[in-house]
């Protein structure tokens, strides 16, 4: 998006620059209240910094612009009817935002810091604490004489709102704090958040509750929406209701402290000596270059963090030098927020395409101008379904939030309605295969529409074949995506066993082939001939069949011819085969093209050890009923082969340690899993130690 050029020479400020520094005040009002007042915002923050920043621009440049009420001059934000208010002793004052995501960004501060300081390129580096940058909402937790009496939101700065009960319902705050050099009067500064996990959760109970007929229910745009919203609410059993978590990052009003530390970083360790919690993902950095190792580090790991957090936070260490430093306006000078790339971004929405999975599943996916969002340039952003694309109510000509983080698929978060064009459509799923034109439909209980015609779809062809030829499934070596596309829109394969057909020349014919590829593919087409049951059934691509699934019906009829014959009852008395997937493997076994293609799969050589299987054998399987985990690096054998072994002997093996786990296999490097083994008392053994239970066994 851009501005005009609105900084023409001039000796005062244009009519133009006048009308946009009052709109961009009207604007950035407007959205601060949706963001602080209601917890409803509608612009991402990257769109928000941008207008603030055209703002401060303006004033700087014409300070005759700069007005008493503009939102570069206070804390934005304002105190909710209900609430008493609280004066804070020390002001909450927000801190400069560094939108250079780049290195440059801490050097810049750095910079500035030692010129404000007067220090010369001789001196030693100035100490910095280094620490994240939360995505929730800023709160302050006064205690007397070490007990809580009063919990108050930033408000706008000055004066907050009164939150004390909703705060005693966080388990992680203290309400009296630990020690005996506990101060007479203590504020303490943090950030009230929620978790991913958390909020993933919350809303699925939302939505189920919505699906219910629930009125005045609603889904949250974000963890930092969810935990404002529930910490500002006026029945503490609303707030207590919600999975928020607390960590402090700083200090207000202190009275009484007589060992109080020198430095910031001393101040976090006392307080997490009274019992607050702090982030453990902190620093003391030396100077510009561990800034911006810090940085990196960071960046590295903020996918992999429960929580949100949209930057990093650097702060002059000595407690003295931020005194020297001060304040300019509503920021301090010894601090600032250095954010990373956006993982949210408006744009706007040029089409709404369906696609179709392999499992005939139709997806709305929205075409997008394209952004730059999460480190990437977007231009597609899944809908999910027909249910959450109405929902959220995404129309073609919208104004949207997108958001991207690591390597989730970018997904569509909320509508700018007040950006709405005139004229829009709702959106609404086609009644026939966008691909093959067959009809669709959608089973009772279910979210998602179907494609009816199966393998005869081209675009579920394509995708089984991909599924078919996987690594965990027929393991064919040489069998990509791209050959696959020409494979199946050049008519040379129309289902599965047409694989086995191609031949040299054919293959040899196609782009970006030879006749070394064609011959590197019939290879692994030769190799994947001989396989295990358990691959082929998974590779068929059964619904709600998967590879532990295809592993227990395979141990259980041990033939195929077996698993053919069987009726839904008998499906049912596989493990963990329910009333759903015994009807979906009936209904596919029972469909006369998956038979034939089943049966020329035969005709073509593909074969696999049989056996008599569970439901034929006498013998009761050694480990029947016992659960296992594995975790770290076995020295001798992968955990597929592991597992391989321990379930041919009837164990089940899980993803995750619980107190119905027996066993848990542990080897190098073994991370959680272990720790919660060993929490619980489960059993832990190396690989020596299973592979010793498993021939006590025999």
């Amino acid at each position: 998006m851009t501005t005009p050029d609105l900084f023409a020479d001039h000796p005062g400020p244009t009519p133009a620059q006048l009308e946009r520094a009052a709109a961009l005040r009207a604007q950035l009002q407007h959205h601060a209240h949706l963001y602080y007042t209601l917890d409803a915002p509608e612009l991402p923050d990257a769109e928000y910094d941008r207008l603030f920043q055209e703002l401060q621009a303006l004033e700087e440049a014409f300070p005759e612009l700069r007005t008493p009420d503009s939102p570069t001059q206070r804390i934005l934000g304002q105190i909710l009817p209900g609430f008493a208010t609280v004066r804070h002793a020390v002001p909450m004052l927000s801190i400069r935002t560094e939108t250079d995501t780049e290195a440059s960004g801490a050097v810049a501060f750095d910079v500035r810091v030692r010129k404000e300081l007067g220090l010369s390129p001789a001196d030693p580096a100035v100490q910095y604490e280094a620490e994240l940058k939360f995505d929730g909402l800023a709160v302050s937790l006064r205690y007397e004489q070490g007990v809580l009496v009063q919990g108050a939101t930033r408000g706008d700065g000055e004066t907050g709102e009164d939150v004390t009960q909703n705060i005693r319902t966080l388990r992680q705050i203290p309400l009296r704090l630990q020690g005996d050099a506990v101060p007479a009067v203590l504020e303490v500064r943090g950030e009230v958040f929620m978790r991913r996990d958390d909020f993933e959760a919350l809303n699925e109970r939302q939505r189920e509750k919505i699906a219910a007929g629930a009125r005045n229910e609603k889904t949250f745009v974000n963890p930092r929406n969810a935990a404002a919203g529930a910490l500002r609410q006026l029945d503490p059993a609303i707030a207590a209701s919600r999975p928020l978590s607390f960590y402090a990052y700083g200090y207000g009003e202190v009275q009484g402290w007589e060992t109080m530390p020198e430095t910031h970083s001393g101040i976090l360790d006392a307080l997490m000596q009274f019992g607050l919690p702090v982030s453990s993902h902190r620093t003391v950095a030396a100077g510009a270059p561990e800034l911006v190792e810090f940085h990196k580090q960071i960046a590295a790991l903020r996918d992999s963090l429960p929580f949100d957090i949209d930057g990093v936070v650097y702060k002059v260490n000595d407690l003295a030098l931020q005194q020297r430093l001060g304040f300019v306006s509503r920021e301090p000078r010894w601090a600032v927020a250095h954010k990373y790339r956006a993982q949210e971004q408006l744009t706007t929405v040029q089409a709404i395409d369906v696609q179709v999975g392999r499992t005939g599943k139709l997806t709305p996916v929205a075409k997008l101008a394209p952004v730059f969002v999460g480190g990437v340039t977007v231009t597609n952003a899944t809908l999910h379904n027909e249910e959450e694309a109405r929902r959220k109510d995404v129309r073609v000509g919208d104004t949207v939030v997108v958001r991207r983080a690591g390597d989730v698929i970018p997904e569509v978060v909320s509508v700018v309605l007040d950006r709405r064009p005139e004229g829009t459509v709702p959106f609404s799923m086609p009644d026939a295969c966008p691909v093959c034109g067959s009809a669709v439909g959608r089973e009772e209980g279910e979210v998602d529409t179907r494609c009816t015609a199966g393998l005869f779809c081209s675009a579920q062809r394509k995708q089984a074949v991909l599924h078919f030829a996987q690594r965990r499934a027929m393991d064919i070596e040489n069998l990509g995506e791209k050959l696959v596309d020409q494979l199946v829109e050049g008519g040379l394969i129309h289902s599965l066993p047409d694989l086995y057909e191609l031949k040299l020349e054919t293959l040899a014919r196609l782009d970006r082939m030879a006749e070394k590829s064609a011959q590197n593919l019939l290879d692994g087409l030769e190799k994947s001939r001989h396989t295990t049951l358990a691959r082929f059934i998974y590779g068929l691509g059964i619904r709600h069949v998967g590879e532990t699934t295809a592993k227990d019906l395979a141990r259980h009829f041990g033939r195929l011819d077996a698993l053919l014959a069987a009726d839904e009852q008998a499906l049912l008395q596989v493990p963990d085969v329910g009333p759903v997937v015994a009807s979906s493997i009936r209904h596919f076994l029972e469909e006369p093209h998956n038979r034939e293609v089943i049966e020329r799969l035969r005709a073509h050589g593909v074969t696999w050890p049989e056996s008599d299987g569970a439901v034929d054998s006498m013998a009761p399987q050694p480990l029947a009923g016992k659960t296992f985990v594995l975790t770290g690096t076995l020295p001798n054998m992968g955990r597929d082969e592991a597992k391989e072994l321990l379930e041919a002997a009837g164990a089940k093996v899980a993803g995750s340690v619980s107190k119905k786990t027996d066993y848990v296999v542990a080897g190098a490097e073994a991370g959680s899993k272990l720790e919660k083994a060993q929490a619980l008392g489960v059993a832990v053994l190396d690989e020596a130690g299973m592979l010793e239970l498993l021939k006590a066994m025999e």
